[in-house]
C-alpha cells in the first residue's frame, strides 16, 4: 500500500455545515432548495433536498457544483461567454451534458485553495445564488 496522504480537500463536517447555512437561508428566504457540496476532485460529498424542493433539481444543484469546481470559479461567471456569441458556446454541452453555466455554484476555498464547491437549485437564479454564497461563506 502507497505512503502519503490525499489531496486535502472540503471534509463531511465542514460539508454538513456548508449544507446548514445554505439551508438556513433558504428557509429564511422561503424557498426549499437543492444544495450539494462536491469534494476537490468534483465528487459528491453531501447533499440535502429540502422539504418541497424540486427533485429535477437534484441533479442540476449537483451539476452546479461540479461544474464549479471543475472551471474553478461561480457558475454564474460562465453565462456570458457560454452564450449563442460567446468565445465558449456550446460549453455547457461538454462533460455529457453534467455542465451548469448559471448562477448557483460557488467553489469553496480555504485559504487561496478550492478544496469543493457548493451547487444550489430549485428557486430563481438569483435566490440560487443567495443561497449558495450563505452556504459558502459558511466554509
Amino acid at each position: 500500500m502507497a505512503t502519503g496522504s490525499v489531496l486535502e480537500t472540503v471534509t463531511a463536517e465542514e460539508a454538513h455545515r456548508v449544507i446548514d447555512a445554505a439551508a438556513a437561508k433558504a428557509t429564511e428566504i422561503g424557498q426549499p432548495m437543492d444544495i450539494a457540496v462536491v469534494d476537490a476532485g468534483g465528487n459528491l460529498k453531501a447533499h440535502v433536498r429540502m422539504d418541497g424542493a424540486n427533485i429535477g433539481s437534484i441533479t442540476i444543484s449537483i451539476n452546479k457544483a461540479y461544474t464549479s469546481i471543475a472551471f474553478q470559479c461561480e457558475t454564474g461567471d460562465l453565462q456570458g461567454v457560454t452564450r449563442q456569441d460567446g468565445p465558449i458556446y456550446g460549453l455547457s454541452d461538454a462533460h455529457g451534458g453534467r455542465l451548469a453555466v448559471f448562477p448557483g455554484g460557488i467553489p469553496l476555498v480555504r485559504n487561496g485553495s478550492i478544496m469543493g464547491a457548493i451547487g444550489v437549485s430549485t428557486g430563481t437564479i438569483e435566490q440560487d445564488q443567495e443561497v449558495a454564497e450563505a452556504g459558502a461563506a459558511a466554509f
